[in-house]
């Protein structure tokens, strides 16, 4: 698989994302379609869509870049990870990553925090982000690994 250093010069309609990303787990990249999440320091819809086959979509939550709360520990990345999806990339936190370094997954967020979150059943599923000045709708595509994540409304060219 090509880097997004790589994939940014045969794409050059692709756009980053402008965060500084840690990534957790085995995997150090990601790649698949778009899911989008949007939902401040509650991760009710985050485990709703992790418990649906993710069919290597890439989960991509706008946490409004909050590190009080995680947006997802090692149960929500296990059922992320055992339901099909390729990864998350969190614009927030996570937690229990001593955990997920230990899964065959790729968890990248903005940085960690040992709360969780409440349950209240806010935020929405399938809406358009605007993520510091890049715009991401379900279903666009989305390249990440450890120099950054790259977003394209096309499937990346690799040659």
């Amino acid at each position: 698989m090509l880097s997004t250093p790589d994939l940014s010069d045969l794409n050059p309609d692709a756009s980053v994302l402008p965060f500084q990303f840690r990534a957790f787990g085995l995997r150090t990249s990601l790649r698949g379609p778009v899911a989008t999440i949007v939902c401040f320091e509650d991760n009710s819809r985050v485990k709703e869509a992790v418990a649906e086959p993710g069919e290597g979509r890439v989960l991509l939550i706008d946490g409004g870049g909050s590190l009080a709360k995680a947006l997802t520990g090692d149960l929500v990345a296990k059922s992320a990870m055992d339901n099909g999806w390729a990864g998350m990339v969190i614009i927030g936190a996570a937690r229990d990553v001593e955990v997920i370094n230990t899964f065959d997954f790729c968890v990248m967020a903005l940085g960690t925090t040992p709360m969780k979150t409440e349950k209240l059943g806010r935020g929405e599923r399938g809406v358009a982000l605007t993520l510091g000045g890049v715009d991401v709708s379900e279903g666009d595509y989305l390249a990440g690994d450890e120099n950054g994540v790259l977003i394209s409304r096309e499937p990346f060219l690799e040659a």
